[in-house]
């Protein structure tokens, strides 16, 4: 049915390419655009490596080319062209390809398990970042060192107690900022360079490989540290849907590709010309001078860097309750002029236990980057199977060239994995628990929520059935609209049996309205609703959501009458149903242990009269017990 409903989306940000590019600076590129903060420094650290000038050019060849295929080849040219209405990430991509079939439970797992690994990145992300930015004034002076953790854990706090706020007047400094940094960290590969221009025969991939294949177990584990420049690469395909892909584009070529290939050029020709390798190689590239006021835009620039990580995981926690996936949670818009600009209190202080905890346990960023990499290395390996099946489904290419398409990605990425999972015990355990954690709690929820659908549809009656009796027992008829919200595609919603059985009365106008989240992003407003009537001043009604949008009931009303349901939109009162889960007596249900856990999660869900938007005032709860 998704397949022929026409979709819209709001409008996209307006304006000239270059503009809208800039903005993309800002939201899209922080955490790729500081990975230079840290990754030379950690592949130096991995490799042992002296200024050996064939070794360093190897490392910087590595790095250059996983850029190039990894970001440049797989995510701008590939990944973003299979969008979801406009949408990216491995969610929107999960959901396009559940569009073609439902019942596609392997790829479900992926999505899931790729987008709950995303989370454990964007915990360890701003750890990472405001850390390594800070580190930067030991080399000031060493009278900051014992500072530079409490430091970092203030600016940690500051900046997750500001997301309350929204960001729609700090974010459009965002791309200005970003652009400062970009022609910073250029100008100062540029400096690096002059030292040693030999370095760009590290373009040849050749000099990478040589390396990689004549230093053993070493080399390959040195891939580790090197897919740290890339770690932001799944963060930008998933971000798309803030500008759409030629803005992306534009800035990716012009402006941030060129910057990180002349600040690594320049940071290897520091290395090969005798500059020490203790410290942050990245800051020798900056006059002493200029250092102080260095760290300053760097911490900045990792500031903004985390807000896109916490703005993404905002975000994705939507689509996940959309698509039923966790339970309701408050999500508050902060901005009228941007949809993406939300606030989700649960998962915003959870984030930021969590990054302090590892801002402090760690202590170092050298210590985090053993924790950095798996998370996303692991999405970037399951996007890539998921964009086999797009190439085959979508784009109908044969299975020849889609195998080859995608085979070279997997080789990469599997390369990257596998390297990355040699840091599983020096701290690669954290995002991996804490994504098998969040994988854990979607399936629980999502098998819970299921088996309360089910135990309520077996107990329905039929709907002709409820209203003869309705008519034999002459139940008096008041005037007013109920609304009944219910789960069930047929049948006597149990909300309605319990009120009439309860008040021996039933209004003179009746709606059963079930509210459907669909795997698209965004549905047209003339297919928002269905409806069809039952019986005299009886209708049944189905609203209809994509996965990006927040059900508004009341707007769903206002629609209904047009369409010529007769309700009176002045005198509305919604009944609702609040289920007590409890086990079922034959111990055949879910088992208790999950059914304790949903019942807790339930339990600290959001209300649903504040998920459908509807006037509390006008909301009626009634409670039974549900045996699942």
């Amino acid at each position: 049915m998704t397949d022929t409903l026409a979709i819209e989306r709001p409008a996209a940000p307006s304006g000239p390419l270059p503009w809208l590019s800039l903005a993309a600076l800002g939201i899209v590129f922080g955490d790729i655009g500081t990975s230079p903060l840290y990754t030379f420094k950690t592949i130096l650290d991995l490799a042992g490596a002296k200024p050996d000038p064939s070794v360093i050019l190897g490392l910087l060849s590595l790095v250059l080319w996983t850029l190039f295929i990894i970001t440049t080849l797989k995510y701008v040219s590939v990944a973003m062209r299979v969008d979801n209405d406009g949408e990216g990430g491995i969610l929107a991509l999960m959901s396009l390809l559940g569009v073609k079939k439902q019942q596609r439970p392997l790829i479900i797992a992926f999505g899931l398990f790729g987008a709950a690994l995303i989370y454990g990145d964007g915990a360890v992300t701003p750890a990472i970042s405001v850390l390594s930015a800070l580190e930067g004034l030991e080399m000031a002076t060493p009278i900051f060192k014992p500072y530079i953790l409490p430091m970092a854990a203030a600016i940690l706090i500051g900046l997750f107690a500001i997301q309350p706020l929204g960001t729609q007047k700090i974010g459009k400094a965002f791309g200005p900022v970003m652009l400062v940094w970009f022609a910073i960290i250029a100008i100062m590969g540029i400096s690096g360079i002059l030292h040693h221009p030999a370095v760009f025969a590290a373009l040849n991939p050749l000099t990478g490989l040589v390396y990689l294949f004549t230093h053993g177990i070493d080399g390959f584990l040195v891939l580790g540290g090197v897919f740290l420049c890339v770690t932001g690469a799944e963060a930008l395909y998933a971000d798309m849907g803030h500008f759409g892909p030629k803005p992306i584009r534009l800035s990716w070529f012009a402006v941030v590709f060129p910057s990180l290939v002349l600040n690594y050029a320049g940071q290897a020709a520091l290395v090969i010309d005798g500059a020490p390798t203790d410290g942050n190689i990245f800051y020798r590239l900056c006059p002493p001078a200029l250092l102080i006021p260095l760290i300053a835009i760097a911490t900045l620039a990792t500031i903004i860097a985390s807000q896109s990580i916490i703005t993404g995981a905002f975000s994705m926690t939507r689509q996940a309750i959309q698509l039923g996936w966790l339970p309701r949670l408050a999500i508050r818009q902060t901005s009228a002029e941007g949809y993406g600009q939300i606030y989700v209190g649960t998962v915003n202080w959870l984030l930021m236990l969590v990054t302090l905890g590892l801002t402090i346990g760690f202590g170092k960023s050298d210590n985090l980057a053993a924790a950095y990499g798996i998370a996303v290395s692991a999405t970037m390996l399951l996007t890539t199977t998921l964009l086999f099946i797009a190439m085959r489904e979508i784009w109908g290419w044969s299975l020849l060239a889609a195998g080859a398409v995608a085979a070279g990605f997997m080789i990469v990425d599997g390369a990257f994995f596998l390297a990355n999972l040699a840091k599983v015990a020096e701290g690669g355990y954290v995002p991996l628990l804490l994504a098998s954690g969040t994988y854990g709690l979607m399936w629980i929820w999502h098998r819970g929520a299921a088996a309360v659908t089910a135990s309520i549809s077996d107990t329905a009656i039929p709907l002709d059935t409820f209203l003869a009796k309705v008519a034999a027992e002459k139940i008096p008829r008041v005037p007013g609209t109920a609304v009944f919200l219910t789960r069930t595609v047929d049948g006597t919603p149990p909300v309605l049996s319990w009120h009439v059985r309860h008040n021996r009365a039933l209004h003179e106008h009746i709606l059963i309205l079930r509210v459907s989240i669909l795997p698209v992003p965004w549905l047209r407003r003339s297919n928002r609703i269905e409806i069809e009537q039952l019986a005299p001043d009886v209708w049944r009604g189905e609203a209809r959501y994509g996965f990006m949008e927040t059900p508004d009931v009341p707007a769903v009303l206002r629609r209904a009458k047009s369409l010529g349901c007769v309700i009176d939109l002045d005198d509305v009162t919604y009944y609702v149903g609040h289920e007590t889960v409890v086990s079922r007596a034959d111990g055949k249900g879910v088992p208790r242990w999950q059914e304790a856990i949903f019942s807790a999660m339930g339990r600290n869900s959001s209300h649903i009269a504040d998920f459908m938007r509807l006037p509390t005032d006008n909301v009626v709860e009634i409670g039974r017990q549900i045996a699942i």
